[in-house]
């Protein structure tokens, strides 16, 4: 039976990072799928690996093809996870995981961001040294930083806010550090949810990687979000533009954000609850 649980990972995992492989191997970039492997340091085949998760031993070969792999251990002709040499290894990681996503569920959703954190990241920019010149600002330069300052900046998330041109970080409601990270993330961020996928991963082999999947699906989709709503002209990527700069818009970006975190809540839940399980064991 895990076979087919392996197979039917490697085959999502294969269509998730199909595009991505493809570019890779011509040297094209494509800034919007691409950006979870530059943003996040796993390459495909480590996604791509399958992980059982803690309690489950696998026969059928198993223990011959993956008795080499970090964290595992042979039983007979039967393979596991090693869970002491695991936690001796990744128990800071773990306890950490649980308490940053424990305390974020136990926060409201704070959903007036309106996505404009990359807003921020072009602010008063030189077009040559926009990110992502090559899509061009849908309301140019000027256009776009006067929606900058038009609007106030909310954004919690300190691996968002470290991108913000200097002449923007002034201006958002706080100044999110790593060694606040626990205190600010907050259920509703788009960017604490694609965070979910670096936790799983950071997790593995101690988490199953369905959940690994879960979490990686989930991050494409919002990076998506994430871009149109941006300043970007994306629709030449064949995504609609999110226009934040308008009352329908800002309403369309907040239905859908609350759409997402309420299926970032249902992962977070699942990975607290596994880091629950590993530390419990």
């Amino acid at each position: 039976m895990w076979r087919s649980r392996e197979s039917a990972h490697a085959a999502r995992i294969d269509r998730l990072t199909a595009g991505h492989r493809l570019r890779r191997a011509s040297g094209q970039r494509h800034p919007v799928e691409d950006f979870l492997f530059t943003y996040y340091p796993f390459a495909p085949a480590a996604i791509r690996r399958w992980h059982p998760g803690p309690g489950v031993r696998l026969a059928a070969g198993a223990a011959t093809e993956r008795s080499g792999w970090r964290h595992y251990r042979v039983v007979g002709a039967h393979l596991e996870l090693d869970h002491a040499a695991y936690l001796g290894a990744r128990g800071d990681t773990v306890r950490f995981v649980r308490d940053l996503l424990d305390r974020t569920a136990g926060r409201p959703a704070q959903l007036g961001c309106f996505g404009l954190h990359e807003w921020a990241m072009v602010y008063r920019l030189p077009a040559d040294q926009v990110r992502h010149h090559g899509l061009g600002l849908r309301l140019g330069s000027a256009g776009t930083d006067a929606v900058v300052e038009a609007n106030p900046l909310r954004c919690s998330h300190f691996d968002a806010f470290r991108f913000f041109t200097q002449d923007a970080r002034p201006r958002n409601a706080w100044q999110p550090t790593r060694a606040t990270q626990v205190e600010l993330d907050q259920p509703g961020c788009l960017h604490a949810g694609m965070d979910l996928f670096k936790w799983s991963m950071k997790l593995a082999p101690g988490v199953a990687s369905e959940l690994v999947g879960d979490c990686f699906e989930l991050a494409f989709e919002l990076r998506r979000l994430d871009m149109r709503a941006s300043p970007y002209d994306v629709a030449r990527l064949g995504l609609e533009p999110i226009p934040v700069e308008t009352p329908e818009g800002r309403a369309s970006y907040v239905g859908l954000q609350r759409e997402y975190a309420a299926r970032a809540a249902q992962l977070r839940g699942r990975l607290v609850d596994a880091c629950t399980t590993l530390l419990a064991e």
